[in-house]
């Protein structure tokens, strides 16, 4: 059975002496291995379309559980991120968070289109990395089913938690007075990185990375959008340190 797809590759490795084994997020199959038959050879009309984080209309041939590119017509090759090392390594990073959030076999075209629009947002230069990284990582724990609690206090009820905490294992506010004595992780969020994640969270995808904040508060909502996914994820990315060693 032939199917029509569209979809970005996530990971690519070698296989046998010209082919490359794609891991890739479809809009209609969600995340899927394909074997790319003949990909490394010099010439190959499918080399293009099997390349890591390329975004292409792909025509697979599924048999067995089993996909295998026999056409493709590459989309969007984000080329801006192939001319900067940094840039790269951080698009490499959100692929292997789609991964790792992504179930095989399951479409989640709210997923791809994140990733598409972050890869998009980084290789056209028009957003602070930072920024994006930041507002990337939070939607993306939303998506994933972590979406965070940030209104009010989660303990004593107050509507506005007062010098809020956020608990990074359960995703709420606590005011600074509640969260003494607890055992779980938390870091202090300052007024404007609340209502910086506040944004994140609610806005629509296609005015999400369309807010600005300063260089510190920027600095802090990075800090904390990392470390609550990775938290709840329960796992690191050697991508993620690459980029932190050559940025």
């Amino acid at each position: 059975m032939y199917i029509k797809t569209k979809g970005l590759v996530l990971r690519d490795a070698p296989y046998k002496e010209s082919s490359r084994i794609l891991t890739v997020l479809t809009d209609s199959e969600g995340k899927i291995t394909v074997n790319a038959r003949g990909a490394k050879r010099k010439g190959s009309k499918n080399a293009g379309a099997a390349q890591l984080l390329g975004f292409s209309e792909l025509t697979l041939f599924h048999e067995r559980g089993r996909y295998t590119l026999t056409e493709s017509h590459p989309i969007e090759l984000f080329e801006g991120l192939r001319e900067d090392v940094a840039l790269l390594s951080l698009g490499v990073y959100f692929a292997e968070l789609m991964e790792a959030v992504s179930d095989e076999d399951i479409p989640n075209p709210e997923i791809l289109s994140l990733g598409l629009n972050a890869l998009y947002a980084l290789s056209e230069g028009k957003n602070e990395p930072t920024l994006v990284k930041a507002a990337f990582e939070l939607r993306l724990s939303c998506l994933a089913g972590f979406e965070p609690s940030l209104y009010g206090c989660s303990v004593c009820g107050r509507e506005e938690a007062e010098s809020p905490i956020f608990d990074l294992e359960g995703g709420v506010l606590t005011c600074r007075s509640c969260a003494e004595g607890t055992l779980s992780e938390r870091m202090t969020l300052s007024p404007s990185v609340l209502k910086a994640m506040q944004y994140i969270v609610g806005a629509e995808a296609k005015r999400l990375y369309l807010f600005t904040v300063g260089e510190k508060t920027l600095s802090e909502l990075s800090r904390v959008s990392e470390a609550y996914l990775l938290t709840q994820l329960g796992t690191e990315f050697r991508s993620l340190d690459f980029y932190k060693s050559v940025r």
